[in-house]
């Protein structure tokens, strides 16, 4: 009887090759270069926290797939869902020393218990930026901007980011009289790219009591589209005398006419008034962004505006608003439209180790290179070179240095690019230029 252990997985958690590792830290570095670009600074939080500070803050849902126990020490432990409710302990923790308003970005694994499907996992990345500490409409923009920014960084031509208001969407809710009933209505009216018209209206009715005429009139508001202009005209009698909605309306109109101020293509930030976001603790402005040729795969960057959410923690009050990237979901979906990764080269250039005598000069050779500022791999034995060479084309390495005993007696180097099997030979002092010239 074999003892041995099958090597495999938990159903929705993965391993990271190095090719999608490269690609998932190419991702992350736009992320972050687009990030600190508006000023946010980077933090992390644990990846557990006391169940009470996640349990009832993303709705009966997120609850249910929390990962949650009790550590060796008897306490109520949970695996955090995402990395909104742990800023907002955290805000609240270290208020004094940050300061508002507090702009940070946060990269970290999360974990739902959900059920998986194409480009969602039970553990996955997010990649968070949040201005915390201000209700001016001018930190809602900067968040539709910084989206904008980052998803053409990442070399997107074709993609939308969709906003709404909370408020809007309430103060509608308010004048129909289901606003006791909103968290059920929001959530249903979340779903209408998804299920589509009849069956929203349906689950509308049966989840949220809402009368025909009331669901009809529902989905009418989220199905309105056109021009920020136009949506705004349309919208605007449907929360008329209503303060909650009428100041979401005006909110709205405040962001439309900021992201146009900044000269953004207006068919890449719409008004869409069916985007609502699942989680409970969203307050004003929402948005979600699509990608124009891969519509089916969901919103790949969302987020909104949370004001009340720190209030759980401390007296002092901390507005929020922030997004997320889900990195797994758009690099599923990067793969799927065929757009280019870099390769899974740990180095540019590989030192290929000709002979055991000389070791020291590939060494000093390596740390030569290094310092000249590329990167490079040192083969670590004398394998025969075609072994070397074959290891180096797949492993992606552009340039292949050769120094035997004859280079070394006359102190050159062959370098040798491995796309094209074209040789040179150059003094060791003219190494490094030649290999930055041939990798430009």
């Amino acid at each position: 009887m074999s003892d041995r252990i099958e090597p495999r997985t938990l159903k929705g958690f993965r391993d990271f090759l190095p090719d999608a590792m490269v690609a998932r830290e190419h991702v992350i570095d736009v992320a972050r270069e687009t990030y600190r670009s508006y000023g946010f600074s980077p933090i992390d939080t644990p990846a557990l926290e006391y169940a009470e500070i996640l349990l009832g803050k993303g709705g009966d849902e997120s609850d249910k797939q929390l990962y949650r126990f009790d550590d060796n020490g008897g306490r109520d432990v949970a695996l955090r869902f995402d990395l909104t409710v742990p800023l907002a302990r955290f805000v609240a923790r270290h208020v004094a020393t940050l300061g508002t308003p507090f702009k940070r970005y946060h990269v970290g694994t999360v974990w739902r218990g959900e059920n998986t499907q194409r480009g969602r996992y039970r553990e996955f990345l997010q990649c968070d930026f949040d201005t915390i500490g201000t209700q001016s409409i001018v930190a809602d923009i900067e968040t539709v901007l910084v989206v904008h920014d980052l998803f053409a960084a990442l070399g997107f031509e074709r993609f939308t980011v969709r906003v709404n208001n909370r408020r809007l969407l309430n103060g509608a809710l308010e004048k129909m009289g289901l606003a006791d009933r909103s968290v059920a209505v929001l959530r249903t009216l979340d779903k209408l790219p998804r299920i589509g018209r009849d069956a929203v209206i349906e689950e509308l009715a049966a989840a949220a009591g809402a009368s025909a005429a009331e669901a009809f009139d529902l989905v009418a508001l989220a199905s309105l589209r056109g021009s920020f202009d136009d949506v705004l005209a349309e919208s605007a009698g449907l929360v008329a005398d209503s303060d909650l909605g009428e100041t979401g309306h005006q909110e709205l109109a405040e962001l439309t006419a900021g992201v146009r101020a900044a000269g953004v293509a207006e068919e890449r930030v719409v008004v869409d008034l069916s985007i609502t976001r699942g989680l409970d603790y969203y307050t004003g402005t929402v948005l979600e962004t699509f990608l124009d040729d891969l519509p089916g795969i969901g919103s790949v960057c969302s987020g909104g505006r949370y004001d009340d959410l720190a209030s759980l923690y401390t007296t002092e009050r901390l507005p929020g608003i922030g997004a997320s990237l889900g990195v797994d979901r758009l690099l599923a979906a990067m793969e799927e439209l065929g757009m280019g990764a870099p390769r899974a080269a740990a180095a540019e250039v590989l030192i290929v180790y000709f002979a055991p005598s000389l070791q020291e000069v590939y060494l000093r050779l390596a740390t030569g290179l290094r310092r000249d500022g590329l990167t490079v791999e040192v083969y670590p034995e004398p394998k025969k070179l075609g072994s070397q060479l074959r290891y180096a084309d797949r492993r992606g390495h552009r340039l292949a240095v050769i120094v035997g005993p004859d280079e070394a007696a006359h102190d050159t180097a062959q370098i040798k690019q491995l796309a094209t099997g074209a040789t040179e030979t150059v003094a060791v002092r003219e190494l490094a230029a030649t290999c930055r010239r041939l990798l430009s």
